[in-house]
């Protein structure tokens, strides 16, 4: 019989494919800006590299412990390759986190609204979640967060920027937060989105590691890489949890043509960079377009942009129709959108201004 935990449970939902959705609204050439893909693609190294793989090794296990990738990560992040933990994307990962270290009634604080995973594995495991609402600016209420703290509170999820307000919390910040957490409550930050951000020089965490042994970092390819169908997740985890965290991942997760594709990824930093800035300018866009229409947003570090949307639901429809899928259901009347090219901009923002002043 199902468990307590898992009959209650609300399941993480999804997209469609594009070619279902598309038959279902009967629209041609739908495009997608609600799951925060990038629309600049991935280098073409990654065709290069991916073409040239050797077919008849597909009968044989992928390397087990990702050698290749894992030097070529510790060598751009500067960390030692035993610290790495790889995944079939960061959501293999947040299930493994909440498998290792959650029992019944643990309890795990986050601010809300974030990502949603970390509720739903927490869940699974019988854990309960503490939300803690965000700041009117869309920033973490890092006080009331530490306040929240408890003697039955094992992880702290921080998803940094955060999805779905795009908000940044600079290392600073970060800092003087983790020294208020107790060393036996382990701190996970999300850094999924954490290449996109061009408000900090050095924004990523990654310097508190050797600060806070219980701090654990997520990274994804799925993002600024553009591997989202090749689903490559990690973390740098504390040294004193590797092996025990090892010894919980299944084998073989992560499949040949999956490192390969990372690798290449990882080895084309000025493609990575061309993308930055393309999504920076997309930021700006949308940005002066917001404040033009005297729509509320949060400030955005991301590849998207999270504003409050009267009548969200019909605007939503309403996009959708006219070929373009955005993300609701995230808070009432708010709507996500993940950047996409200059003209799918320009045209979706036409879009928003014309239902407005219809």
């Amino acid at each position: 019989m199902l468990k307590k935990a898992v009959k209650k449970l609300q399941p993480y939902i999804p997209e469609e494919p594009l070619s279902v959705l598309e038959k279902k609204v009967g629209v041609a050439n739908i495009v997608r800006l609600s799951a925060n893909e990038n629309p600049f693609g991935t280098s073409p190294k990654v065709k290069e590299a991916v073409v040239n793989w050797q077919f008849n090794d597909a009968r044989y296990y992928p390397d087990g412990d990702a050698r290749n990738l894992r030097q070529a990560v510790a060598d751009y992040l500067q960390v030692q390759p035993e610290q790495l933990l790889f995944g079939c994307g960061l959501d293999e990962i947040i299930e493994l986190i909440s498998r290792s270290f959650l029992e019944v009634n643990d309890e795990v604080l986050e601010p809300w609204p974030t990502f949603s995973e970390y509720k739903l594995h927490a869940e699974i495991e019988g854990a309960t979640v503490v939300d803690v609402p965000i700041l009117t600016n869309g920033k973490f209420d890092l006080e009331a967060l530490a306040k929240g703290i408890t003697a039955k509170t094992k992880l702290i999820w921080l998803c940094n920027p955060n999805n779905p307000t795009g908000t940044y919390l600079s290392v600073v910040a970060l800092r003087q937060f983790l020294q208020q957490v107790p060393p036996n409550v382990l701190v996970l930050i999300d850094e999924a989105y954490i290449d996109f951000v061009t408000s900090a020089k050095q924004p990523s965490a990654l310097p508190l590691l050797k600060e806070f042994s219980n701090l654990l970092l997520l990274r994804t390819f799925s993002k600024v890489y553009g591997l989202a169908n090749f689903r490559v997740g990690y973390a740098v985890v504390p040294p004193i949890l590797i092996a025990s965290m090892q010894a919980v991942r299944l084998p073989y997760n992560l499949n040949s043509l999956s490192q390969l594709a990372a690798q290449a990824a990882l080895a084309d930093q000025a493609f990575i960079q061309q993308t930055v800035v393309r999504v920076e300018q997309a930021r700006q866009s949308w940005t002066e377009f917001l404040k033009q229409q005297g729509l509320k947003f949060y400030p955005s570090q991301t590849n998207f942009i999270f504003f409050a949307a009267p009548n969200a639901l019909k605007l939503k429809d309403y996009l959708l129709q006219h070929g373009f899928l955005v993300r609701g259901g995230l808070r009432p009347d708010w709507l996500r959108v993940t950047f996409g090219t200059v003209a799918q901009n320009k045209q979706l923002q036409h879009l928003i201004s014309t239902f407005y002043a219809s």
